[in-house]
């Protein structure tokens, strides 16, 4: 059984890691407004930049002239999974439910006989998937020491895949972030952005091309060809966007149950060390009694 002193230091030693997490938290409700406005702010944007490279898509149907990054290579043997994750850790399960889901892709691209390359971004995803995957992981882009995440840092990422794709490494791209739901919901994500996978919104369908007739210059092609490298950066940007709101959601709830569960623990080593105290009292006050009776 622990004296009164190691109890003592034990509650201390508690509370000034209640101080921590609760100042944590604190610091991260503060950073996920401004987190959570940039990434909502980017989704409209990122999904009409979708929809109108699907429009504009529509001339490369049923043709084999369509530029790479939207017809791909014609090959489906190299992937490379692009891994958007966060730099710092006590976030909870942020982390590696996206290094989970690119593990499982990736597991099954191999049973599939297919090649796998990791281009991790954030220290964190490299961190876990080099565990298993440390042979395959080709590059890590670590922005530790930017204070906001921009454009510039998409782009750059980006000019780096588009090189990798110019260069034969690999055939489709991947890439996986967390999507902010909310601050207890962030949801895993993966999107193929080489060859881009464009849907078509439903619902914009003949009613609407019958009413509204777009003349575009320049070409159809053109703006097809100048989109497609953007829509990349784009849609990196908005994956760092999301990740970057995601976390703080993610570390906010961390440290809002760390907090709770100190608070907790200090409750019951509290208990334990006024029960030990109070028996150590009445033993001394027997042993008192009991030496006054014995004169």
């Amino acid at each position: 059984m622990p004296s009164l002193k190691d109890l003592k230091n034990r509650i201390d030693s508690v509370k000034s890691t209640q101080k921590i997490t609760k100042a944590m938290q604190m610091v991260a409700a503060a950073k996920l407004r401004r987190a959570q406005d940039a990434a909502e702010a980017a989704r409209p944007y990122a999904e009409r930049m979708g929809s109108v490279l699907a429009s504009l898509a529509a001339v490369y149907d049923g043709q084999s002239d369509a530029p790479v990054l939207l017809g791909g290579n014609g090959k489906d043997q190299a992937h490379l999974l692009i891994v958007a994750t966060g730099e710092r850790g006590l976030a909870g399960g942020f982390n590696s439910s996206i290094a989970r889901l690119a593990r499982d892709h990736a597991n099954k691209l191999i049973a599939a006989g297919k090649t796998v390359k990791f281009l991790t971004v954030g220290r964190k995803g490299n961190d876990i998937l080099k565990r298993q995957f440390a042979d395959k992981i080709i590059e890590t882009v670590s922005y530790r020491e930017v204070k906001n995440i921009g454009f510039a840092q998409a782009s750059e990422i980006s000019h780096k895949v588009q090189a990798l794709f110019a260069a034969g490494e690999f055939d489709v791209a991947t890439l996986f972030y967390a999507k902010f739901n909310s601050v207890i919901s962030q949801e895993p994500t993966a999107i193929q952005i080489i060859p881009a996978k464009i849907e078509r919104v439903e619902g914009q369908g003949e009613a609407a091309a019958s009413t509204v007739i777009y003349e575009y210059e320049p070409s159809e092609e053109a703006i097809v060809e100048d989109l497609l490298p953007r829509n990349i950066s784009v849609q990196v940007f908005r994956a760092m966007l999301e990740n970057s709101a995601s976390f703080y959601g993610a570390q906010m709830s961390a440290m809002d149950n760390a907090t709770r569960n100190a608070g907790e623990m200090i409750g019951k080593l509290q208990l334990s060390y006024n029960r030990q105290r109070q028996a150590q009292i009445t033993k001394e006050l027997i042993e008192i009694i009991s030496g006054a009776e014995a004169l």
